[in-house]
């Protein structure tokens, strides 16, 4: 997990200042009882069509899932076979990646990688994970450019959190701004 003190964050009303009080009325009946009763729109949020910035909405996906079995489990790695085989097969739209049968870059445990490119992939696919995705952990973190962040403060878990490797992250950050500079003529 990341210090939240480590970043700066907008306001999350930033773009809504200015508007009148949301009403505080509620349902008194049926499935919505107790709900606050909120002011119609004319539009739906553009979040369902795209991902917030600065999520990547391009070719690298806005999200990757990252499936975490423990390699030396015979039941879990068998687990983890037949869901990504699951997975191809009901989801063969995403970019899937192979199983890796150890630890590879930050990741400490065998994995497999799911890439979603729009909101309604990430919608199918997370919400059909926490039904199936049985006794393994899934990484679920975005593509902004910032890896260290990503794998830590804006990442999600589904079931037990794996400690990540993060100063490989933080090394080829690094090495990546030092090439930049480089390439500067800095």
């Amino acid at each position: 997990m990341a210090d939240p003190s480590l970043y700066t964050y907008s306001s999350p009303l930033k773009g809504y200042e200015g508007l009148d009080p949301l009403p505080t009325e509620k349902e008194t009946e049926g499935p919505n009882a107790k709900a606050y009763i909120n002011p119609p729109s004319n539009t739906l949020s553009k979040a369902y069509d795209e991902f917030a910035s600065p999520i990547t909405n391009g070719t690298r996906g806005g999200f990757d899932l990252h499936i975490y079995y423990l390699q030396t489990n015979a039941e879990e790695t068998k687990f983890a076979t037949e869901l990504h085989e699951r997975i191809r097969r009901e989801f063969p739209e995403l970019r899937i990646y192979r199983l890796f049968e150890g630890p590879i870059g930050p990741h400490p445990l065998a994995m497999f990688e799911v890439n979603v490119l729009t909101p309604q992939q990430f919608g199918a696919l997370v919400s059909w994970l926490v039904v199936h995705r049985g006794p393994l952990s899934v990484l679920v973190h975005p593509n902004t450019g910032d890896d260290v962040r990503d794998h830590t403060q804006r990442a999600t878990w589904m079931g037990q959190p794996i400690p990540l490797q993060v100063g490989l992250l933080r090394d080829i950050e690094k090495m990546k701004a030092q090439q930049r500079a480089q390439s500067n003529g800095l």
